[in-house]
């Protein structure tokens, strides 16, 4: 499996996991793991963490292959500290966290003003250089 092992985490403990297979399932995941052959194995499980090693996501921003990231797809923990600036170079602060609306990804940019930036990327986010770690959007900084 691509995203395996998975490290799961729960009352303080964490448990390696082999994901023997898996697939989507609407906003979440069907896997088998494992060593968990059955219904009651699988219950205790509800609720765990599930953390996988970053090597197994693709390359981190600011390498060759994470800077022309297709789609525009970016992990959140990558962009969460990045400097924002406009394409003028107005620094509007920095990413103190993200969230999702349904309709679009939001940023909230702290600095002299705390802004919300829908993460468009190619209208309102103009580009991602993981390299010096910012961010160029298309911004009032008035906004």
């Amino acid at each position: 499996m691509q995203y395996s092992p998975w490290f799961l985490l729960q009352n303080g403990g964490e448990v390696l996991q082999k994901v023997t297979a898996g697939h989507a399932h609407g906003d979440g995941v069907v896997a088998s793991l494992a060593g968990i052959n059955d219904r009651d194995s699988a219950a205790a499980l509800i609720g765990a963490e599930i953390e996988v090693e970053r090597s197994t996501l693709g390359p981190e921003l600011g390498t060759a292959d994470g800077e022309s990231a297709p789609g525009g797809r970016f992990f959140w923990v990558d962009l969460q500290g990045m400097e924002v600036q406009t394409r003028e170079g107005t620094s509007l602060g920095f990413v103190e966290q993200l969230f999702e609306t349904g309709a679009n990804d939001v940023m909230i940019v702290i600095g002299a003003d705390r802004h919300l930036i829908p993460f468009l990327y190619g209208s309102v986010v103009e580009s991602v250089d993981g390299a010096r770690r910012v961010i160029t959007v298309d911004w009032d900084p008035d906004f």
